[in-house]
């Protein structure tokens, strides 16, 4: 994988945990902008998944095939689900969902990187 996007995907995700906790703290509901800072770490998730699915087709092995691509496909369900979860409420604790689930994405990658690293190493 390219450690560099993937620490980029890690960090906006991030950034955006971060946004959503003090929204929540300020006692907001989550809001158009904070919906669309989640649209674009959703994007990036999907390049990650075409780079990782390209690597696979250029040779490339991770460590364990399956776990792969179950961590790769599975980091494009949390978000939506999360939001989803979030826009179904509609209240400060749906922003607090929100910045849960965009925490799970940054381990998400790790563990993406980990499990190609295995089959680098």
């Amino acid at each position: 994988m390219i450690t560099g996007f993937g620490v980029a995907v890690a960090v906006s995700a991030a950034l955006v945990a971060v946004w959503a906790f003090v929204a929540a703290a300020r006692g907001r509901e989550p809001g158009r902008a904070l919906l669309v800072a989640l649209g674009v770490v959703e994007v990036l998730l999907v390049a990650q998944l075409v780079v990782g699915v390209v690597l696979l087709i250029g040779g490339d092995r991770p460590g364990s095939m399956v776990t792969y691509l179950a961590y790769l496909v599975g980091s494009l369900v949390i978000l939506p689900v999360g939001a989803a979860w979030a826009l179904a409420e509609r209240s400060r604790s749906s922003t607090v969902i929100l910045g849960v689930a965009c925490l799970a994405i940054p381990v998400m990658v790790e563990r993406i990187h980990q499990i190609w690293s295995a089959g680098h190493g």
